[in-house]
């Protein structure tokens, strides 16, 4: 085996190419991610590692979480797709304790470089197929411009990087001109392209975003955070509204959709609703440990013959809370919510303002865009939400 310092010198350059391939590719990221299970499967020293992981009180919260879906394989009907939720889920077995295990704080800086790098290309590709520079290719349209991942996934990885930049912008003292007008530069582009591209539950995360960091600006000051909020959000809103015909036609369609749900119900909002009204339904019978693991498609198909035999059947709500619900009850739930109330109340005992602020956003905008889909399923946003967590949280007092 290496020596201890070639180890740490391997997670560090692993961990960068990771932050670096997270939004851009699936195969290279887990590529990464693989290469560093191997190498800390394979270290030794398990003893340490086991105490380490145990002493923190949102590395356990994670495991029983996946453990509960474990659990909940005993009353499955469906063990084919309970065992394809449980693949789905393994980040919070272990390659979230893994992370915690290894990342240091003072890698963070670098990590942080390496996802904006990416995101910029991700962007400088999305302004050129939008432009129609280069013929779109993968995900991408010229209407919706997002070709590494679908805008469901782009969007709030986007919103993240938004808020990683904008802090540095108000927050960091020691930015140089050059930087400072850099980030400027990088942020208002970035916010162009929230608004070119037709992600909406990222557009949301993003005007949530802004408000956490205006009550981060102003420290505490609620009366002036909230007249900002005011002024700055709508002002954005009506901006954007304006000026993409993309952004004006998603929200017209969301309106419709709910106004005319009845007569709607195959749209995009309309389905949620539908999924949301027939799922709870199923969780009123099945309250406390839910139907199962892998039992959402079966209940729900089931339902759906009796409410709206019409109208075509699910596998996701696209809403973690009833997805969840669904599955493993109000445990299963509390279990969830559990890893987000340790890191919000991990992050008020860290010392350090950044990892402060992001350590308590980053719970706060999953807790919003949960809301419109099982954000803790998807490959991209999962894995950011993991990575990121396993910095933020770390050195906390609290653990």
């Amino acid at each position: 085996m290496p020596s201890i310092f070639n180890l740490d010198k391997s997670y560090h350059y692993l961990l960068i190419a990771l932050a670096f391939l997270m939004p851009l590719s699936v195969s290279a990221a887990n590529t990464a991610v693989v290469l560093i299970c191997f190498l800390w499967l394979f270290s030794g020293n398990y003893k340490s590692k086991f105490n380490h992981i145990t002493s923190s009180k949102i590395m356990l919260a994670s495991l029983f979480f996946y453990f509960l879906h474990i659990v909940g394989m005993l009353w499955t009907e469906d063990v084919e797709w309970g065992l394809h939720i449980l693949h789905k889920m393994w980040y919070f077995l272990l390659f979230y304790p893994i992370l915690f295990n290894i990342v240091k704080s003072e890698n963070l800086k670098y990590c942080i470089s390496a996802f904006l790098l990416a995101i910029s290309i991700t962007e400088i590709f999305s302004y050129l197929i939008w432009f129609e520079i280069i013929p779109p290719f993968k995900n991408a349209s010229v209407e919706n411009p997002t070709p590494f991942m679908s805008h469901i996934s782009y969007n709030p990885i986007l919103a993240f990087a938004i808020y990683l930049v904008l802090n540095q912008i108000f927050f960091n003292k020691n930015l140089s001109n050059l930087k400072f007008n850099l980030y400027s530069f990088f942020a208002i582009s970035m916010v162009i392209n929230m608004f070119i591209t037709g992600g909406r539950a990222g557009q949301v995360m993003f005007f949530a975003m802004l408000a956490i960091l205006i009550f981060q600006f102003f420290d505490g000051k609620k009366v002036k955070s909230l007249l900002v909020i005011i002024v700055i959000l709508p002002s954005i809103f009506f901006t954007s509204y304006q000026l993409s015909d993309l952004f004006k036609n998603r929200v017209n369609n969301a309106i419709s959709e709910v106004v005319n749900f009845s007569q709607q119900k195959e749209s995009s909002v309309g389905q949620r609703i539908s999924y949301a009204i027939n799922s709870f339904e199923v969780i009123k019978e099945n309250p406390i440990i839910g139907v199962g693991t892998g039992d959402f498609p079966i209940e729900y198909y089931r339902i759906n013959l009796i409410n709206s035999p019409l109208f075509s059947a699910t596998t996701n709500p696209h809403n973690m809370y009833i997805l969840i619900l669904m599955q493993l009850g109000l445990i299963g739930l509390i279990s969830m919510l559990a890893i987000f109330y340790f890191q919000i109340k991990s992050s008020f005992y860290s010392s350090n303002k950044f990892i402060r602020d992001v350590g308590i956003t980053l719970p706060l905008l999953f807790l919003v865009i949960m809301l419109s889909d099982s954000y803790l399923l998807g490959h991209y946003t999962t894995l950011m939400f993991v990575f990121f967590s396993a910095f933020l949280y770390k050195d906390s007092e609290y653990n």
